[in-house]
This record gives structure tokens, C-alpha cells and sequence, in this order.
């Protein structure tokens, strides 16, 4: 029993070494949406599976997801990728971020040999009651700060790529007003005939 025990928790770790965690993800994305993003990079996506969220309404918080491919490499090409370049899902201006996945993560993981949890209800009178609650407190605690962190990471990383964007668009706007008004200048012209170029050719395009 044992031995069947420690070669399910090996399976285990080598399915979580090609796995990628993803955060910061839309609400709106699902697992078709995921299959169709990761299509343009190289590797197999063999499995994908969402955390779902204790702490905060699904309708509004940012989604977590497990991709699990092929083998490690893939699984490391990916986070390597996302790492360096800002990928977006859905168009939403969400970067999204890749992490190794960790065991913990995952809510279905086997029970490694040797280990075993027990639950039980604590009574008030209970030596140990003010230590659990302690626990708890600070357990909420942790859930808020952290909720309140991500929000503002969050905002920061939409804040920065808009201005990105708005950047972007109004340099593209300056190019175009300098060629509409080379177009319409004699100068232009001038150009277009000493090179050969039928202006009406270039107007249409």
C-alpha cells in the first residue's frame, strides 16, 4: 500500500513540474478562450483547470487557472515567454502573469506517504479554542491584504498599459496627419513625379 502510495505522489509531482499557473485572468475567460490563446505558442496543452475563488464573488475578481502540457520544458517556455512579454486575454487591458504551479494549489493532489490529516471541531471550553480562533482571525486577515494588494497591483498594471496605448494611438495619429498633409503639400507632388508615382494611387491606399 505504501509503495502504490509514494508512486501516485510521484506521478503527482511530475504532473505539477508541467504545469502553469496563471493569475490575473478576466472573469470572462474560459477554457476555450484559454485554448485558443496559448494555439500560438509551442507545446501540447493537455489539461486546463480553474482555482475558483472562497474569498470573492466570481462576477468581478480576476480568475486562476492550472495549464498542464506536455512535459516540463513546455511548462517553463511558457512562463519564460509570459515573463517577458505582456500577454493579454480578450483584449482586456489585464496582463496576465505565469508562475510554476505549487502542489498546494492543486484540489485534487494525493496524500504523500506517511502523512495523515485529521479535522475535528473545537469546543469553546477547549484548551486549544483561543489558539484556532487566533488562527482564523489572522487567516482573514491575510485574505483581505492580500485581496487589497492584487486590486491595487492590478490597477497599477491597467493604469500603465492604457497610457502605453493612448501613447501608441497618438503617435499613429501624428504619422498619419504628416502623410495626409505631404499628400495634399505641392511638395508632394513635386515627389511624385520626379519618382514616377501616380498620386492617385497613393491617396487610395
Amino acid at each position: 500500500m505504501g509503495s502504490e502510495t509514494e508512486k501516485e505522489y510521484a506521478a503527482f509531482e511530475e504532473k505539477v513540474k508541467r504545469t502553469v499557473y496563471l493569475d490575473n485572468l478576466s472573469p470572462q475567460v474560459s477554457e476555450e478562450v484559454l485554448r485558443k490563446a496559448f494555439k500560438q505558442f509551442h507545446g501540447t496543452l493537455t489539461n486546463i483547470h480553474f482555482i475558483p475563488s472562497y474569498t470573492e464573488p466570481s462576477y468581478y475578481s480576476a480568475k486562476f487557472a492550472l495549464l498542464e502540457f506536455e512535459n516540463q520544458d513546455q511548462a517553463k517556455e511558457i512562463i519564460d515567454l509570459l515573463s517577458d512579454f505582456p500577454f493579454m486575454i480578450l483584449g482586456m487591458p489585464r496582463p496576465v502573469r505565469a508562475f510554476p504551479a505549487e502542489p498546494q494549489m492543486f484540489d485534487d493532489r494525493p496524500s504523500k506517504a506517511g502523512r495523515r490529516l485529521e479535522l475535528y471541531w473545537l469546543d469553546p471550553k477547549d484548551s486549544d479554542f483561543d489558539v484556532a480562533q487566533q488562527l482564523k482571525n489572522l487567516a482573514e486577515k491575510h485574505v483581505a491584504q492580500q485581496s487589497f494588494l492584487l486590486k491595487q497591483k492590478q490597477l497599477e498594471e491597467e493604469e500603465k498599459l492604457s497610457k502605453q496605448q493612448a501613447e501608441t494611438l497618438n503617435t499613429h495619429y501624428q504619422k498619419l496627419e504628416m502623410i495626409n498633409s505631404a499628400l495634399s503639400s505641392g511638395s508632394a507632388k513635386d515627389l511624385a513625379r520626379l519618382y514616377g508615382v501616380n498620386m492617385t494611387d497613393v491617396s487610395g491606399i
